[in-house]
């Protein structure tokens, strides 16, 4: 599914504009859209049914003058509120006029001080509360006087709607700089935008719906758009039906080099991932004393055991046995667990310096690949990196808060300088792609903070990559269905008590819904 940013969004507009739905039909659309799907919430306590409207003076605020007179036409008690001031933009003035015909209370404080207190106590008497201030257009930081208003919605116990975004989000950045509402819902129209997806904007979204509106989807088509985010049946058409005349050759021999002494669950954890999503062959080659551990935990991976350093990690002598078994494989997954010194760095340079298939480095790799960025610069085969904010900060170079601040941003600057996949793990994982696409995940939750879900992932996208799922695909997949596995687990056992173990356990559940 695309994902439109505010430039994209006008874009799409005024193409619509040009083909004959003026402006004034769009708003009338977008806001009936909102009413109904306030109406259809409210059944469940029909008696609920004052509203405040919290209008800007832009079409933001249109959307909401149109909310207002369809509830009013129901017979809700309805109030408008305009923090700012009255419209200003001729359809939200069109709008404005029209809804004076009804019993509308229409409040303009900025202009007549001695509504305000009136304005405050409406709020706090509400059952439920429009967000139509700003919409995609915001920028900055929401000073006076819209600040006191969001700081009143959110000490009301009414059910808040955002229209498009709550207002105090970018829209393209998902940045909260200051006051934002709180909203329970979100109604936006026609597509996904970014805030939607980037935290920290995300969590002030509440529920997400997408309102696709009659005369907008020939249009879309003609807007290019580099940002997207996967829903399940697209997921879905990625995965070929496997043929019945199949051998276990037939999907990949997928290569591990994850572990060392003493930490053997991370390598334990992404080869029972792999094995799950249906990788044919899977090798894992870790220390000698990792091996001998991992051998009672684990049937179904071949397990080779490498000789080791002094602290456990792979030894640079196991660079030759590693090479000869990276020649045939489908997929390398490097890092899991491995430790961070000279000898595994000198494993990681020797597999990036050879290998003719993807290599997907993870946790320690990265760690490794840190103090050596420059080699990404010409792989000599497809690199995909999955780093949590930590480890990006250790290839970046940038602060942990500022990685956080703009994801997008930074994931987007990253590939342009290194021509690799990245991962930006953390709440709206985002995947950056060499091409410039990126996409932004949806599913997942809380639950999934626990230490062993990343290595679930690396296990994942190993194995879909050793299938022959094209890069890009194969990554969005891994982490699309890795969040919904977490989703279907916390329903399970919980956010408190889910364990990255339980991810694999729910993989068996996701597969028969893909095979249908």
């Amino acid at each position: 599914m695309n994902i439109y940013n505010a430039k994209q969004t006008r874009q799409i507009e005024a193409a619509i504009a040009a083909a004959g739905t003026d402006y004034l039909q769009m708003m009338e659309q977008a806001g009936q859209a909102v009413a109904r799907n306030i109406l259809c919430q409210s059944t469940t306590n029909p008696d609920q049914t004052k509203a405040v409207i919290l209008c800007g003076q832009g079409n933001n605020g249109g959307d909401g003058l149109v909310v207002a007179r369809r509830l009013c036409q129901e017979g809700w008690e309805v109030s408008v509120v305009f923090p700012g001031g009255l419209s200003k933009t001729p359809d939200s003035i069109h709008m404005l006029e029209r809804l004076k015909a009804l019993s509308v209370s229409i409040l303009d404080p900025l202009n007549s001080p001695n509504e305000k207190e009136n304005a405050f106590s409406l709020i706090r008497s509400a059952h439920w509360i429009v967000d139509a201030l700003f919409g995609i257009g915001f920028h900055g930081i929401i000073g006076e006087p819209y600040d006191e208003y969001i700081k009143a919605v959110e000490e009301s116990k009414a059910t808040v709607v955002a229209i498009d975004i709550p207002s105090g989000a970018h829209c393209d950045t998902g940045l909260v700089q200051g006051p934002c509402i709180q909203a329970d819902h979100t109604v936006t129209f026609f597509s996904h935008k970014p805030a939607h997806l980037i935290y920290p904007a995300a969590q002030y979204c509440g529920k997400l719906k997408v309102e696709p509106l009659s005369f907008t989807h020939q249009m879309e088509a003609s807007i290019e758009t580099m940002q997207h985010t996967p829903v399940f049946e697209e997921v879905k058409n990625w995965f070929p039906s496997r043929h019945p005349n199949s051998h276990k050759g037939s999907f990949g021999k997928l290569l591990c080099i994850c572990g060392k002494a003493g930490m053997t669950g991370a390598a334990e954890l992404s080869a029972k991932a792999a094995m799950r999503c249906g990788a044919g062959l899977t090798y894992l080659m870790t220390p000698k004393d990792a091996c001998t551990a991992l051998s009672c935990k684990l049937t179904e991976p071949v397990l080779i055991p490498l000789s080791q350093s002094s602290e456990g990690t792979l030894s640079h002598q196991s660079i030759p046995t590693i090479l000869e078994q990276l020649s045939s494989t489908s997929a390398c997954l490097i890092g899991c667990g491995m430790g961070d010194n000279a000898q595994t760095q000198a494993v990681l340079d020797a597999v990036l310096q050879h290998a003719k298939c993807p290599v997907i480095i993870d946790a320690d790799g990265i760690n490794a690949l840190s103090h050596h960025i420059d080699r990404l610069k010409e792989p000599t085969a497809p690199v995909i990196l999955t780093p949590h904010p930590g480890e990006m900060s250790r290839l970046t170079g940038k602060s942990i808060a500022e990685i956080q601040e703009n994801r997008l941003q930074t994931a987007m600057e990253f590939v342009q300088e290194y021509p690799v996949t990245l991962v930006l793990k953390g709440a709206g994982t985002i995947i950056a792609l060499p091409d410039g696409h990126i996409w932004i995940n949806s599913t997942g939750n809380p639950g999934m903070a626990k230490g062993g879900s990343g290595d679930v992932l690396a296990g994942m996208i190993s194995a879909f990559v050793a299938q022959g799922i094209e890069v890009g695909n194969a990554v969005v997949a891994a982490v699309y269905l890795h969040g919904l596995a977490g989703d279907r687990g916390v329903q399970h056992f919980s956010q408190h008590a889910m364990l990255a173990s339980d991810l694999i356990s729910m993989l068996p559940g996701i597969f028969l819904d893909l095979e249908k």
